[in-house]
């Protein structure tokens, strides 16, 4: 059986396809798709084969488009979401689109700006409000980040569809237990200091997260890159722990667990939130395999002079393969791709948009 990956590549200008086997030494690149709309984000639902992307223009605002060919065409969307009309709010983003479970045929999720969560049952033809977590009382003090107030992160435990995590940024972390019906902060031990110079602070909303992963086979273990470090929770968000030990910077946007070993999981930084590229102008991706007791920057492949580019929150992706695939894209246009777990990387070939987001389907 030949084995496929692809790598989903969002970027501000469309979308675009790059492809190989299993050995991961050469690519192809198809596209642009939905060519010169913002692809905030694109991911693939194995239930239904159906590929989903949150696209954004000036024209048409944002919608989920889809596709059932591997994005060669993508089906018209006949509406995105919405705010209903007496809500007062205008739609600006979709930030992510997560496929529901296996147990929850035709559910689709929808982080969006200004943050909400929305909820499809039909494959994402049509979109609900979650009304509970919109009208959580601590809402009025959820405050934009530098990227707009926006729900980006959606976290889903695959045993217990009750189960369901949402990052905010800025409002923090939030949890259901109950399927929806309520929703409870989930920020204790995570700082909010913003401000160069600022004490430690850790009220009960308002950290920015900015991407928050599970770990594989541990749906209570979930890793979150924050403004302000990195963290685990061993207890499904109810409390985290830092865990930015000896890593060069406390703010970065990307982090993706590694698909088979919770221990391991690799994140990218920035020097802080005023200057958006990466410590020392050297290219890193970091790598834990102990949970986060220690951290190994991984470098070899990557530009080591001059590198003043960033990651976005969804910036790394990893393959399924036995010795998984890890992918690094750019806000500058190039998207780096590790074939053995990070230890070496080499360049796709091929210069694209600045990248929003990148995403691995094995096959």
């Amino acid at each position: 059986m030949n084995i496929q990956v692809m790598v989903l590549v969002g970027t501000r200008k469309g979308a675009f396809v790059a492809e190989s086997d299993a050995a991961r030494r050469r690519w192809q690149v198809r596209g642009p798709y939905l060519a010169g709309q913002n692809v905030m984000h694109m991911s693939y639902d194995p239930r239904t084969g159906i590929l989903f992307a949150a696209a954004w223009d000036w024209w048409f605002g944002s919608r989920v488009y889809r596709s059932t060919d591997f994005g060669r065409t993508w089906e018209e969307p006949a509406a995105g979401p919405a705010f209903p009309a007496d809500s007062g709010e205008k739609l600006e983003k979709v930030w992510h689109v997560e496929p529901g479970r296996p147990q929850e045929p035709g559910v689709v999720y929808a982080g969006v700006e200004p943050a909400a969560l929305f909820k499809s049952t039909d494959d994402g033809q049509t979109w609900q409000l979650v009304e509970s977590l919109h009208s959580h009382p601590s809402r009025k003090e959820w405050q934009p980040s530098a990227g707009g107030l926006a729900l980006h992160s959606v976290v889903l435990d695959p045993l217990d569809t009750k189960k369901i995590g949402a990052g905010v940024s800025a409002g923090g972390y939030f949890r259901t237990l109950d399927g929806a019906k309520t929703w409870h902060a989930a920020n204790k031990g995570v700082r909010a200091n913003f401000m160069p110079d600022q004490p430690p602070v850790y009220p009960e909303v308002g950290q920015c997260v900015h991407h928050v992963a599970m770990a594989a086979g541990k749906p209570d273990r979930v890793y979150q890159q924050n403004h302000c470090g990195v963290y685990r929770s061993d207890d499904g968000g109810a409390s985290w722990r830092e865990i930015t030990g000896e890593l060069p910077s406390d703010w970065g946007h990307a982090m993706v667990a590694h698909p088979f070993d919770p221990d391991t999981v690799y994140v990218c930084l920035g020097v802080s939130g005023y200057q958006h590229w990466m410590p020392r102008a050297r290219m890193a991706v970091y790598r834990t395999r102990d949970g986060g007791q220690s951290w190994q920057a991984l470098t070899k492949g990557l530009p080591q002079r001059k590198a003043y580019l960033n990651l976005m929150r969804e910036g790394l992706a990893a393959d399924t393969l036995d010795s998984p695939g890890v992918y690094a894209g750019a806000n500058t246009g190039q998207l780096y791709h590790s074939p053995d777990e990070g230890e070496t990387w080499r360049a796709i070939p091929a210069l694209f948009p600045p990248i929003n987001s990148v995403g691995a389907i094995t096959r």
